[in-house]
């Protein structure tokens, strides 16, 4: 077998990445040679985005196929843009927005730490339009304005701005291993 098909249906979150990632370790380390991501997720946390996005496009195989198969929002997008093929069903949404900066219990913060924190939330924005930009065809301008706009797009509108290739409702063929990764 050189294909598998995983299914991410949860949040981005350490736990959610850590699944995944080791999932695709033993799938690469047992000769996969090409990946479908079947994905529908509420985003999450920015740093296990970017960091599984990053990992997809270092893998040692020939194909990576992302498919939406309900929404993909906020830091979903990016890792959905790491497939070299990408789908999504008819009925699907993407949603593009900016990042926060969560702040919990009661707490001060003195000046370099709030510099700190928007120094980080700039970065982390640059870096998601830039991946978002490279993959998709658009200026790093335009996802930012995008982000600040909090684009939503059916699957018709991500095919015009260049996100989704092929709108399919079929997710997989029969005979292939689905491992599930959800919450």
């Amino acid at each position: 077998m050189s294909k598998l098909v995983i299914k991410f249906f949860a949040p981005v979150n350490e736990q959610t990445a850590n699944k995944l990632m080791n999932v695709i370790d033993e799938a690469v380390n047992n000769g996969i040679k090409e990946i479908v991501l079947l994905i529908s997720t509420p985003g999450g946390s920015v740093f296990h985005g970017l960091s599984i996005y990053n990992y997809l496009k270092g893998l040692p195989v020939d194909k990576i196929t992302t498919h939406n198969f309900g929404s993909v929002d906020s830091i979903g997008v990016v890792i959905y843009a790491a497939g070299t093929e990408r789908f999504s069903s008819p009925q699907a949404r993407f949603l593009i927005h900016g990042v926060s900066a969560n702040f919990q219990g009661q707490f001060s913060l003195e000046e370099p730490q709030l510099e700190e924190r928007l120094k980080g939330l700039r970065i982390d924005i640059e870096n998601i339009a830039k991946v978002i930009s490279v993959n998709v065809g658009k200026t790093e301008d335009e996802v930012v304005s995008a982000m600040i706009d909090r684009t939503t797009l059916n699957p018709e509108e991500a095919i015009k701005w260049g996100l989704v290739h092929e709108i399919r409702t079929e997710l997989f063929t029969s005979g292939v291993q689905v491992v599930s990764i959800t919450t």
